[in-house]
């Protein structure tokens, strides 16, 4: 499970330090991928696998499925991490992403997120009232 806040910083050639605590779960593979808000996502192979497998049951005759998942597919790219625990995220990637030097590597449970530092903390000041205000009849179960 990805847990936590990190803030590493890209090096000269686009690549990030993976935090220690990602690195025993991506060690042996990874796929980024376009996320939602412009970050993104970080995925273990097999549990983009078991994404990309939810994805296949999607109707095809579905528009808003068809849109999501070329969207997330095309921008997807798996990645090998070397033995210092870098990787290299694809410049297509970054740019989607607004990245600079500066990032913020999210734990999102099932998957990490790698943000533009500025834009983290942009997005988390934004959310972190709602996230005060949030009950259980508004996202039932969760808490």
């Amino acid at each position: 499970m990805f847990l936590g806040t990190h803030s590493p910083r890209l090096d000269e050639k686009g690549r990030l330090i993976l935090p220690a605590k990602f690195r025993d779960e991506l060690g042996n593979g990874l796929v980024f991928t376009r996320g939602q808000e412009r970050c993104i996502y970080v995925f273990s192979q097999r549990e983009f696998e078991r994404v990309h497998e939810q994805m296949r049951d999607a109707p095809i005759s579905s528009r808003q499925a068809r849109d999501y998942i070329r969207v997330f597919l095309s921008g997807a790219s798996d990645e090998m991490p070397d033995k210092q625990g870098r990787v290299t995220i694809p410049a297509a990637l970054r740019a989607y992403a607004g990245l600079d030097r500066e990032l913020a590597v999210i734990g999102a449970g099932s998957r990490a997120e790698i943000w533009g530092a500025t834009a983290w903390a942009e997005y988390l000041e934004e959310k972190e009232n709602a996230f005060s205000d949030t009950d259980d009849n508004d996202i039932p179960g969760i808490l």
